[in-house]
């Protein structure tokens, strides 16, 4: 069986990213045949080069590829690197010292209700200063392994898929579509329109 929509696919490999010297490369990640990376192929759960460099494999194949930082999370943006108002991580007017240190990440949400991780950089008397941008922004992502398993994705992986929410704000049922506030979601990539 070869990869392809809505396979479930299970594979081992090692990522790895540029080091600081020209040609040396440094793990970042590893998946391994105890505890692989698995995920549905085609809904959208993978960077889609990623897929496309795995489309047509099968059980035993090798693969060894290398994603741009444009085909991955995107370059470095240095604007995404704020200070933010130490208060606003007070609970009951106290910071928690277990919760807000350097290297830490915490969750956020913007003025939309969006949900979003930043890392904190540095925490002064006043300001946090956090960076936002993936922990994988800007770098080349190098991946070696094997693919271990490839079948086809059971109803319930795949109903359990189409539960999510939509991006309008309803939520998605394979039976009743998408309960959006209006009569059908206008929204070309919510998942209900697929």
């Amino acid at each position: 069986m070869r990869i392809e929509a809505n396979k479930s696919v299970s594979a081992k490999y090692d990522l790895f990213v540029d080091g600081e010297n020209q040609g040396e490369l440094e793990l970042m990640e590893r998946a391994t045949e105890e505890r692989p990376l698995s995920f549905i192929y085609g809904v959208g759960m993978m960077l889609p080069k990623f897929e496309e460099n795995l489309y047509g494999l099968q059980a035993g194949d090798s693969f060894e590829f290398t994603i741009n930082d444009e085909d991955a999370y995107g370059p470095y943006d240095e604007e995404a690197v704020i200070d933010l108002d130490k208060k606003i991580f007070e609970v009951d007017g106290k910071i928690d010292e277990n919760v807000v240190f350097e290297g830490n990440v915490v969750p956020l949400m913007d003025t939309d209700g969006n949900r979003f991780n930043a890392q904190i950089v540095t925490v002064t008397d006043q300001l946090v200063t956090v960076d936002l941008n993936h922990p994988l922004a800007g770098q080349n992502l190098h991946f070696k392994g094997q693919v271990l398993e490839v079948r086809d994705a059971s109803e319930a992986e795949l109903a359990a898929l189409m539960n999510n929410s939509c991006s309008c704000g309803g939520n998605c049922s394979s039976e009743e579509g998408c309960d959006c506030e209006s009569d059908s979601c206008e929204d070309p990539n919510c998942s209900c329109n697929k």
